[in-house]
């Protein structure tokens, strides 16, 4: 999509580098003449964070493994943070990175949602990325474990006996992942070993993705592609800048959470060292985690819910194909939009839900008074309603609104919905009416 390269090498190295490993050449290419579309807002900035949390994850997982010990897990956690040095800040930007990272991928994938990014041609560069998803919900909870407190053994033991309802090769999954016949020390040699080994396939990934966002070329809001050169502008400095600025205020937000309150996200059971004889009130996973546990728990049979929970993750992986309107961005689905915003709620009523204790009175006066059953006044009836409806979003609302939805009118181009402003030609302002304001 970046067409003719236009770099110039201008010392006898750089011509002398470019003409036996053009490495250059292809950074100058990927991110300063880059043509990207000018109308791009700041859900665009996340794929940037997102890059920047990677970096972060890799940098302060490498130093924490020089100094934790497996054999001596939990001990050697609180050795980490009280005589490395600034051990207490790597381990938190560690552990809080992990949630910001996770907070950046579902406002990128939300964002992905709305503007239509997962249809041609890119349904190759959606897939990619729930790729990357399923490689860090994977590489997350297995981290999670690492600290071997209550809710990581316990959290583990939970999670790893749901692959021994899979039929035939469940129970084999499960004696695997254990290195045994329960969780213990092997079950942690593993965890350690894969925790260590997926992010670097993570990475691997990374670079499929961003090679495959460059050859199909970036979506927008409008959804239309670049037709001429006055629709897109350099990477660098518009693109760059841009991403610079979000990338400071996430900044912020993540040193709020490292430097005030690091422990605000986690839970104070894994400060307990793990033992197998007493189980928490409330086995709970991380708070990325909470949908899909809501989901696996709103469902009474253990193997269809487990088939449920999968299930949530493989809608995203069809998503390209389940949606059948010829629109991308819903800015220009005005039905499609009021269906995303439910879905979106549905969302996190199921991470609320997935925190709470599922017979959990929803609305306790309504229990008290008696004005409902108390059986359907409880989390889980309404894990169920939100699972429904998450499901009938991708399976039944998806196909059917674009057979039936009429969608608004869609600009001929990127430019003239961009450029309409009090200060256009007549022609810029009439290009694209629907747009203005």
């Amino acid at each position: 999509m970046s067409g003719h390269s236009t770099y110039q090498p201008k010392t006898g190295f750089e011509r002398w580098l470019d003409a036996r490993l053009p490495i250059v050449r292809l950074g100058y290419d990927s991110f300063v003449d880059y043509p990207t579309p000018r109308n791009l807002n700041y859900w665009w900035t996340f794929g940037g964070i997102l890059s920047l949390c990677l970096a972060s994850q890799l940098i302060t997982g490498i130093i924490l493994a020089m100094h934790y010990d497996v054999g001596n897990a939990f001990n050697s956690v609180e050795r980490i943070m009280r005589d490395v040095n600034h051990g207490w800040l790597i381990r938190y930007m560690h552990a809080n990175g992990a949630s910001m990272f996770f907070i950046a991928v579902y406002i990128h994938m939300f964002r992905g949602l709305y503007f239509g990014s997962y249809k041609a041609p890119r349904e190759v560069l959606w897939l990619l990325g729930c790729v990357i998803y399923l490689l860090m919900m994977a590489t997350a909870f297995m981290g999670y474990v690492l600290p071997w407190g209550q809710m990581s053994f316990h959290g583990a033991v939970v999670i790893t006996n749901l692959f021994g309802a899979i039929p035939l090769v469940g129970p084999a999954i499960t004696t695997w992942l254990w290195g045994g016949f329960a969780v213990d020390q092997a079950t942690l040699n593993r965890f350690f070993s894969l925790h260590y080994l997926l992010p670097f396939m993570i990475a691997g990934v990374v670079i499929l993705h961003i090679w495959a966002l460059h050859v199909v070329g970036q979506n927008n809001p409008t959804g239309v592609d670049p037709k001429s050169k006055a629709d897109t502008l350099p990477f660098t400095p518009y693109a760059t800048v841009k991403d610079g600025f979000a990338m400071s205020i996430f900044l912020i937000l993540f040193a709020s959470f490292v430097f005030f309150m690091p422990d605000a996200l986690g839970h104070s059971d894994n400060y307990i060292p793990a033992n197998p004889l007493v189980t928490p009130a409330h086995i709970v996973p991380e708070w990325y985690f909470l949908p899909f546990y809501a989901i696996l728990r709103a469902v009474p049979d253990k193997l269809m819910g487990v088939l449920a929970m999968f299930g949530a993750i493989a809608c995203l992986f069809a998503l390209p194909w389940l949606d059948t309107s010829k629109v991308r961005s819903m800015r220009y689905r005005p039905t499609a939009k009021l269906y995303f915003v439910i879905f979106v709620v549905a969302c996190c009523i199921l991470g609320v839900c997935g925190g709470k204790l599922p017979d959990d009175p929803v609305i306790g006066t309504m229990k008290t008074f008696n004005l409902i059953d108390a059986d359907l006044n409880s989390f889980v009836w309404l894990s169920r309603i939100s699972a429904i409806y998450y499901f009938a979003f991708f399976l039944v609302v998806l196909p059917l609104l674009g057979l039936f939805e009429k969608p608004l009118p869609v600009p001929d181009s990127i430019a003239a919905p961009a450029l309409s402003h009090p200060a256009s030609t007549p022609a810029q302002a009439t290009a694209a009416p629907e747009m203005k304001g």
